[in-house]
């Protein structure tokens, strides 16, 4: 995996630092955002593809990886405001976005928020376009499917999806982080060694897990009404009027293909649908050529 050294910009009006890697210099711009339990450090050997033929950036959204985290938030769209004026500051247009795991879910927020800006954006594993739902546990720590968490401090408190994972933050337990990996993002295929040990030292440096657990649970950029608030949805998907990709893999642990279906049919007059046979919520690792293949048509 080639390495790529971290630029910093200051948002001028939002108090944060927005790091990022950059790779290549053709005219044509690409911008990368990644998931949760994340960073830029991902999506290297990406760039490392891409920028033969892209100028590729790759940010640390607010409170992940070397960017800072000076305020909390509490919404997708606010992290698509940060980037809104990142892409400001770095001064690039006419991008393709493209977005992971919640970074779906931003590039989506960053599509409705400046449309002149993006001329297509790719989802790969994206968060439902209805939100990503956390639900109560029982006494077993078994999920109560019709009893959602609502607050920042009930998820904070989830004994099952979240609180565990605050623990190994604080405690550095890098077993722990790895053994959450190995079942549900790596369960087809695993990285290299030294890309593992990366990813790991990547994810310990979150420090809004708790923000970014609400803002999925309360995503919704369509007009239903949010299982989770009880409130009207943003209905942001009208404000979107670039084409959109979806990539699925059809193994996904984090986000089941069921779910991504049920966003498609939301979406199907804006969206296409490329289903990755065989792969996971990790498609990049789990087979990188195939993976790169699909995102290399949905490019064209």
């Amino acid at each position: 995996m080639k390495k790529y050294d971290t630029n910093m910009v200051t948002l001028p009006t939002r108090n944060e630092k927005i790091a990022y890697r950059k790779g290549g210099t053709a005219k044509e711009h690409i911008l990368l955002i990644h998931g949760n339990m994340s960073s830029s450090v991902h999506w290297q050997t990406t760039i490392e593809d891409l920028e033969k033929d892209f100028s590729v950036y790759a940010p640390d959204l607010r409170g992940f990886g070397e960017s800072s985290y000076n305020a909390s938030f509490d919404s997708l769209k606010c992290l698509a405001e940060d980037l809104n004026e990142f892409i400001n500051e770095v001064n690039i247009g006419n991008l393709t976005v493209i977005g992971w795991s919640t970074g779906g879910g931003v590039a989506l927020e960053l599509c409705a928020l400046c449309p002149s800006v993006v001329k297509k954006v790719i989802t790969i594993g994206s968060v439902p376009v209805t939100g990503y739902p956390i639900f109560k546990k029982d006494e077993q720590g078994v999920p109560i499917v019709t009893e959602l968490l609502k607050t920042k401090a009930e998820i904070a408190n989830d004994p099952v999806q979240v609180l565990p994972v605050l623990n190994a933050y604080e405690n550095k337990d890098r077993g722990f982080i790895r053994l959450i990996l190995d079942n549900a993002l790596y369960s087809k295929a695993k990285p290299s060694d030294a890309e593992y040990e990366a990813y790991i030292d990547a994810i310990l440096q979150q420090r809004c897990l708790v923000d970014t657990n609400y803002a999925l649970l309360t995503f919704n950029i369509t007009n239903a009404v949010s299982k989770s608030t009880n409130a009207p949805g943003s209905n942001h998907l009208d404000l979107i009027k670039c084409p959109i990709v979806m990539l699925q893999g059809a193994d996904d642990l984090v986000v089941p293909l069921a779910w991504a279906k049920e966003s498609h049919a939301i979406m199907a007059d804006k969206a296409d649908f490329m289903l990755l046979e065989g792969l996971g919520h990790s498609v990049m690792t789990d087979n990188f050529s195939v993976f790169i293949q699909k995102l290399r048509k949905a490019l064209l």
